[in-house]
């Protein structure tokens, strides 16, 4: 089989194969979500959704069992095991990349030479997708641009930018996947969009408004409450294995953003008298963000 222009072997099928056959898996929050499906457009996917974080690791792969029954497909019929990469809990994702490549090998023992190609997305991808996707149900025009915002803890948000056009969402990201204070976001947007873009353009997508939505209340941009999902991940794939993006699973790793994981006792300290502080000031003190 001939490589594709980046040495990797091509994945996907051509518009006149049989639909793809595709296992995704999402535990990048504190939600699990596993679909199986060909991510084509009306697919109705089999798919689950529970609780995640520390449950993930041991709830995840009886859900990816019985979903393949479900469907009736066996592991090493699969055309590719998608997964988010990242960023975000840091549990999650590397529970996920260690089943994606766990099922991946064991695949080839169960007959399939080479085992299964692996595809890793970004979390913010998915994220964007699936606002997108939101929308377009709810029949709404899509955004220009999408903003993914996903709640990092310790006072930080997972940030990218994509830009989005009625054929959807262009997985190449304007912004890429970075850390941001909520405090810095409009900052963030206005050096991210394209010049003849607003932030009033950029629709704002992602679980962020209850923790952060305070400190950027006065940024133009449409508000609306999203998660990264499997089924996101499925409607993203076959354009990502066409352009050659799924990989040996050795080569299937974690996207962090964030190298650490915990704060010290003083970091702590400051982070709680800087909120304080913060939450005391009258509205007139506060510094609007274009200032």
């Amino acid at each position: 089989m001939p490589l594709a222009d980046n040495g990797r072997m091509p994945s996907a099928a051509s518009p006149a194969s049989p639909p793809l056959r595709l296992l995704a898996i999402e535990t990048s929050t504190d939600t699990l979500s596993v679909a199986v499906g060909g991510g084509v457009p009306g697919d109705a996917p089999w798919q689950h959704t529970g609780p995640g974080a520390a449950q993930a690791s041991a709830t995840l792969l009886p859900v990816v069992q019985s979903l393949l029954t479900q469907a009736g497909w066996a592991l090493r019929e699969l055309d590719a095991l998608v997964f988010a990469r990242g960023p975000g809990s840091f549990t999650g994702l590397r529970t996920a990349c260690a089943v994606a490549q766990g099922l991946a090998y064991g695949a080839q023992g169960a007959g399939r030479a080479g085992g299964v190609p692996v595809l890793p997305v970004d979390t913010l991808l998915a994220l964007a997708e699936e606002a997108r996707h939101q929308r377009a149900l709810a029949g709404q025009a899509p955004p220009r641009v999408i903003a993914a915002l996903l709640d990092a803890r310790m006072d930080e948000m997972y940030v990218a930018l994509y830009a989005c056009g009625p054929l959807g969402l262009d997985p190449v990201p304007l912004q890429p996947p970075r850390l941001c204070a909520p405090a810095d976001l409009g900052e963030w947007l206005q050096r991210g969009l394209p010049q003849a873009l607003a932030p009033g353009d950029c629709l704002l997508a992602g679980n962020v408004f209850p923790s952060y939505g305070a400190q950027f209340s006065d940024l133009a941009g449409e508000r609306q409450t999203a998660l990264p999902t499997a089924a996101a991940l499925l409607r993203l794939a076959p354009a990502l294995l066409a352009a050659g993006r799924a990989v040996a699973a050795h080569e299937a790793l974690p996207l962090y953003v964030r190298d650490k994981v915990a704060q010290t006792t003083a970091e702590r300290e400051r982070l709680r008298l800087e909120q304080l502080v913060r939450l005391s000031a009258p509205v007139s003190a506060v510094t609007p963000l274009d200032a």
